[in-house]
């Protein structure tokens, strides 16, 4: 069973957030990366680009697919995770330590839309 860590919001579409104060630290899920295979490209907006909840965002590629980002929840990119340009395979090493984008929320109304590590772990069943 993949890793499933209380206290972060969950997409359906497999990503998660983890909130600090008014940022979100966005990537995807332990699931996910494992779906994926090895990781061998990320790509992620730039500083500053806005995302919206539910829109896409970037992209990971593996060895096997290449699979759309969709944001949780909307806000402001303020820095991307650039260790991940030089060995996106982190992202298999530790999804959750690894994540892809950091915004300002915009709106934290926007989590009570997301699944709990329950409801989650569920959907991965």
């Amino acid at each position: 069973m993949a890793k499933v860590i209380e206290g972060l919001y969950y997409a359906e579409s497999h990503e998660y957030v983890r909130v600090e104060g008014e940022f979100g630290y966005i990537g995807i899920t332990d699931f996910a990366q494992s779906q994926l295979g090895n990781v061998v490209y990320v790509d992620m907006p730039e500083v500053d680009d806005e995302v919206t909840a539910g829109e896409e965002f970037g992209a990971v590629e593996s060895v096997k697919a290449a699979s759309d980002l969709f944001s949780p929840v909307s806000g402001t990119v303020v820095e991307v995770n650039e260790a991940l340009e030089d060995e996106p395979e982190l992202v298999n090493k530790d999804a959750f330590e690894n994540w892809i984008i950091k915004v300002q929320l915009s709106d934290k109304s926007e989590l009570e839309n997301l699944l709990d590590a329950a409801a989650y772990e569920a959907i991965c069943k």
